[in-house]
Formats: structure tokens, C-alpha cells, sequence
């Protein structure tokens, strides 16, 4: 069914000037990020078709009308102009939402996809930019990826408020095998409070290392400690030396990695 084009008309006012559809479809569609080929391929319609619309040479049939108006979250009336209420408002309010996609796939992904508004808006893509992200590289509020930035984060590598890294964490609350945050957790963690294995921090509780203002673990370190070794420091003053450190490290775990070593004998 065809829809004469003059009875498709927006009364919503910008500024003094009244917008009709074509002019409206324009602006709606540049809002929501998406290019006239874009519009097309979700409509299933031509770019030409679109243009057309846009031109005001051509209006939609009411199945695409339908879709406009779903796409766009307006109602149908509004986006004809049949309703009175509609008529008589005099600002229209708008969401912020936009979303891109490259054209560019890789293994069926878009290269970027950034979908960000207000409401559960997805992001899947190598690069993932949205609410709720996934990719090889993702920031969001909820991201998931190889690297990973975000509110909550999961990953190999993450950055978030709370961060949960197969690799590496970073946040306010961060778990993974080399964690860093206010509470760390991990095979090595360092943080306010500090809990692993090895751990470094302002309390710091480990399996086998410890070191902070308060540490417990078969060998501790600090002004406070609570250990099978102990090496406490009293007053800016040091009892011990590097190498006392060193040397009872590798006395009671022969296997630690040299650079686990270097960072516990060198940082007190």
C-alpha cells in the first residue's frame, strides 16, 4: 500500500521551521549512526530507494513504514504525522543512540562495531565498542575480549572496576594470575589488600611471600608480620638485607622464577 506523500508529514517543530518526512527520515537516520546503504540493507531495500525517500521524489510502502518506525523506536503515527498530539508538540525528545559497522569482516565479525545508547545495546566485533561489548578488543560497561576495558571486565587482559583476567587484572576489585587493585587477587597480587600466592600490599596475605604493612605468609615481610620466616622492619629501619631475602627465598622455594625473586629481595 502507497501513502500519498502529502499526508506524510512531520509536524514536530525545530526551531520555526516545520520538518517534513523526508527531511525527518534524514535526520533519524544520521542520529542512529547509519548510512543510506546502511538504512537499505536493513529495510531490504535499494540505497537508491532510500535516497529517493529522502528526496521526497518517493514515500515508503506501509510495510517499510512499519519497519521505519521499529527501527527508530517512534510509534507509526509519529512518524506520518496523523496524530494530533503530534501536531501540537512543539520539541521533540531524543535517546542518544548510535551504531556503526564496518563493512570489513573477519571469521563473519565486523571489523568495529560500536553500539552505545541508552538501554541493552550489544557490540560484537574484533574491535567492540557498546554497552554490553565482546571482541578481541571490547570496552564497555560489560566487556568481554582478549584485552577488555570496562565497568566489569573479563578476559586475558583486563582493566575495569572489577576485573577478572585469565592473564592480567587491573581494577578496583581484580582477579586474575597477575592481579593489581584496591583487592587483588591472584597467583601474584598486589593491591590494598593483596591475596595469592605471592602477594604485595598494604595487607598482604600469601601462600608462600608476603610482603606489605602487614604480611602473613611462610615468608614474611614487613612492620607487622606473621610468618615461618620473618623480616621485620622497624622504624624505616631494615634488620635484614636484600640478600637475606634473596637467599631464604630460594632456600625454601628452590623453584620461584628469578624475577619473582628480584622483586621481593630488591623492593623493601
Amino acid at each position: 500500500m502507497k501513502i500519498d506523500i502529502k499526508y506524510i508529514k512531520y509536524h514536530f517543530k525545530k526551531g520555526n521551521k516545520t520538518m517534513n518526512f523526508n527531511e525527518r527520515l534524514i535526520e533519524l537516520r544520521k542520529a542512529k549512526g547509519l548510512s543510506q546503504e546502511q538504512l537499505g540493507e536493513k529495510l531490504n531495500v535499494a540505497r537508491q530507494t532510500v535516497s529517493k525517500w529522502e528526496l521526497g521524489t518517493t514515500t515508503p510502502e506501509m510495510n517499510k513504514l512499519i519497519v521505519l518506525a521499529n527501527l527508530f523506536n517512534i510509534s507509526l503515527d509519529e512518524l506520518v504525522g496523523n496524530s494530533s498530539s503530534v501536531e501540537n508538540r512543539q520539541s521533540v525528545s531524543y535517546r542518544f543512540e548510535y551504531e556503526y559497522s564496518s563493512k570489513t569482516k573477519i571469521m563473519g565479525l565486523p571489523l568495529v562495531h560500536i553500539n552505545i545508547g541508552y538501554g541493552r545495546r550489544k557490540a560484537k566485533g574484533i574491535v567492540a565498542i557498546g554497552n554490553i561489548a565482546k571482541g578481541l578488543l571490547s570496552i564497555g560497561g560489560l566487556s568481554i575480549g582478549i584485552f577488555s576495558i570496562g565497568g566489569l571486565s573479563l578476559g586475558l587482559f583486563t582493566l575495569a572496576g572489577l576485573s577478572l583476567g585469565l592473564l592480567l587484572a587491573v581494577g578496583g576489585i581484580a582477579m586474575g594470575a597477575i592481579s593489581i587493585g584496591g583487592l587483588s587477587i591472584g597467583i601474584f597480587a598486589v593491591g590494598g589488600f593483596a591475596l595469592g600466592i605471592y602477594s604485595i600490599g598494604g595487607c598482604s596475605i600469601a601462600q608462600k611471600i608476603a610482603m606489605g604493612g602487614y604480611a602473613s605468609g611462610h615468608i614474611a615481610i614487613g612492620e607487622e608480620t606473621n610468618g615461618t620466616i620473618n623480616f621485620i622492619s622497624k622504624n624505616n629501619f631494615n634488620h635484614f638485607t636484600s640478600s637475606d631475602i634473596k637467599n631464604a627465598i630460594i632456600k625454601e622455594f628452590p623453584d620461584t622464577w628469578d624475577i619473582i625473586v628480584s622483586i621481593f629481595s630488591n623492593l623493601w
